[in-house]
């Protein structure tokens, strides 16, 4: 069967859209933050201080969708934000003790998501399907 029979477009579509929609709906209640925002906390949580166009890099976003998301975490007082040394036009991330809190509170929500998730696939099945949507990432320019 093609892929267009098969209206894969279609079906990856309706599947990651229903799957943000929950997400970001239990993210939400956890912490009044975005999974889009949560994102953003996670890259720079991970890196410790990172530099505002490395997480648009990473996350495969525009700088000013990250600038715009930065601007809010920041008025959340998620985010500190400091001028690079090296570069006074590069701005400087850091989480706040309250961000690293929110990464925190939405770890529960994110888990439920995951089982909801295993409940309906098995280990060979969410292995074969990390493989599949690794794949169709790069095919389109990813990764």
């Amino acid at each position: 069967m093609s892929a267009s029979k098969a209206r894969i477009y279609h079906r990856l579509q309706l599947a990651a859209h229903r799957l943000h929609k929950r997400a970001d709906r239990v993210v939400l209640e956890a912490a009044e933050i975005t999974t889009a925002q949560a994102a953003v906390l996670a890259v720079v949580a991970a890196g410790g201080v990172v530099a505002q166009r490395s997480v648009a890099d990473q996350l495969g976003l525009n700088e000013s969708a990250v600038t715009a998301m930065v601007g809010r975490l920041l008025k959340l007082g998620l985010l500190d934000r400091a001028h690079d040394e090296t570069d006074a036009r590069a701005w400087r991330l850091r989480v706040s003790e309250a961000g690293r809190a929110a990464l925190k509170k939405i770890e529960k929500p994110f888990r439920g998501i995951n089982q909801s998730i295993e409940a309906v696939l098995d280990a060979d099945e969410i292995a074969r399907l990390a493989d599949y949507l690794e794949r169709i990432g790069r095919a389109f320019g990813g990764g």
